[in-house]
């Protein structure tokens, strides 16, 4: 299910907004670079984030001449690159978390204890 406000295209709308033919989307979902979802009449309609995927495999094959089968491996390394964004920037999280966890416990502590106070005993009295 799409959330509401998210603008969904049909495939005439994204091959005119990408000037390619709509057999070329086609054949890039069969690569597996998009996956539309689908109406209930089985029309398939791209999200936002389908649109800039196929203008980075435009800018792939069309700019620097890379194959399909490149474009497979980039895709796939940049998916990996952001989940490793994704967990590095939750394992901050946590780090953070557990620092402030234990700074708090150490304060408590710190104050839950009562100062002692060394009395000078002097040798032989």
């Amino acid at each position: 299910m799409v959330a509401r406000g998210h603008k969904l295209y049909m495939i005439s709308v994204v091959s005119e907004m990408l000037g390619i033919h709509p057999q070329t989307l086609r054949l890039y979902e069969r690569e597996g670079f998009i996956k539309p979802k689908r109406s209930g009449g089985n029309t398939r309609l791209y999200s936002e984030e389908d649109v800039e995927k196929l203008e980075m495999v435009l800018r792939l094959t069309r700019e620097l001449g890379v194959n399909l089968a490149g474009v497979d491996v980039i895709l796939s390394m940049r998916g990996k690159m952001e989940q490793m964004q994704r967990d590095m920037e939750e394992t901050i999280l946590s780090l953070r978390e557990e620092l402030a966890r234990e700074i708090a416990r150490r304060e408590e502590a710190r104050n839950a204890l009562v100062p002692v106070r060394r009395i000078a005993v002097k040798r032989g009295e």
